[in-house]
């Protein structure tokens, strides 16, 4: 599971940009070769995520790009939709390899990023008008942060969502300390421990999306969208989306050992507990767990239980100082050791430092949450 994440993550695909079928009148043009394809078409303002070789993975140029575009929009369209360029991806999350080119005494331009990428989230999180994200394909880490605070998620049968931080030494961040443990029972810890991923209708039976449309359809529902006169974006969705409530999730059977495995108190219980069950499924998800980095995932589960009592903004801080300590290696290099693995030389193979869940301190964890000067913590 984890090596197809990975491999998902960095595969290059050639594909064209799927455009809007109808030619409205544009108020500006944008080159092709822009990492962001950002115009108002009418009265809604669109960004369509232009890296399709890279999966529209979000670098900085991107994310400012963006957040530029939304400040200026904000008192001056109807509505705001976001899109990905090419036929495999929404967004397949960010550019980890960059942000950690540096070392922990030289990672200035990682913190940049992380700081720039979570003021964007909070942004579309307080996004005054309608924002309409279409989620149709791959849409992994920063492509989660770019799409769930927005008021609109739209899936199709290519959706492809996954937290997959846990497998490269991070932790699950973009403001997933708000919106995972406001998922069913323990689902969000599930996901952010495992990497798990959820495909098509399942992703809206979880509530990361909120409608669902077949692929072949989204440039019909683009081109209502951007034809809208009344700003009824609501209407527009109801008349072009499915009703999926017939749809059965496919881990609603387990959602029993989910909810039961994953209250233990300790991530080391979670895998007794899972080892006591003993079903094919608590198997499987052992062997994800064992893959993952062992800070990585105690920070995790202690991320989602604060993250539960904060807002938006709280959890979006607190991910900022989990950022920080993860590029300066505060407790673990491990950031860098799950990059290196799986993205860079690729041999699949990560040496985790803590090596062992038992060898991972109270005080190692509780180290990365401690607050920062005011001059570096996370203004929005």
């Amino acid at each position: 599971m984890v090596r197809n994440i990975s491999s998902l993550l960095i595969t290059g695909v050639n594909s064209v940009c799927r455009l809007s079928r109808s030619q409205p009148v544009r108020s500006m043009s944008s080159k092709t070769d822009d990492v962001v394809l950002a115009e108002i078409i009418n009265n809604t303002g669109v960004l369509t995520l232009n890296r399709p070789r890279a999966l529209n993975s979000l670098n900085e140029a991107m994310v400012t790009i963006v957040l530029e575009k939304l400040r200026e929009w904000e008192n001056k369209v109807q509505c705001v939709v976001v899109r990905g360029s090419g036929e495999k991806a929404f967004c397949a999350g960010g550019d980890v390899v960059a942000v950690t080119s540096g070392s922990p005494t030289s990672c200035q331009y990682g913190k940049d990023f992380f700081r720039k990428e979570y003021t964007m989230d909070y942004t579309i999180g307080q996004f005054k008008k309608p924002y309409v994200a279409l989620i149709d394909g791959i849409t992994m880490g920063g492509g989660v942060g770019i799409s769930v605070h927005g008021k609109y998620r739209v899936a199709t049968e290519k959706t492809l969502f996954a937290m997959p931080e846990t497998a490269i030494g991070l932790f699950p961040d973009v403001g997933a300390s708000h919106f995972l443990p406001r998922l069913e029972g323990k689902l969000g810890l599930y996901l952010a421990l495992t990497g798990q991923r959820l495909k098509g209708k399942d992703v809206v039976k979880i509530g990361f999306g909120t409608h669902f449309i077949e692929s072949k359809d989204v440039p019909r529902l683009f081109d209502a969208i951007v034809n809208l006169k009344n700003g009824d974006v609501d209407n527009v969705l109801r008349q072009h989306t499915q009703d999926i409530s017939s749809h059965q999730f496919s881990l609603g059977a387990h959602m029993g050992v989910i909810n039961q495995a994953f209250s233990a108190p300790t991530v080391e219980e979670i895998v007794k507990c899972l080892e006591r069950e003993g079903s094919e499924f608590s198997s499987a998800t052992l062997k994800l767990l064992n893959k993952m980095s062992p800070i990585s995932m105690k920070i995790a589960k202690m991320e989602l239980e604060k993250g539960a009592k904060m807002n938006l903004k709280e959890c979006l801080q607190m991910e900022y100082r989990l950022a920080k300590a993860a590029l300066e290696a505060t407790s673990s290099p491990d950031f860098y050791e799950g990059v290196r693995a799986l993205l860079k030389d690729k041999d699949q193979n990560p040496k985790w430092k803590p090596a062992r869940l038992e060898e991972v301190t109270d005080d190692m964890v509780n180290k990365v949450f401690l607050s920062i000067s005011a001059d570096e913590e996370l203004k929005l």
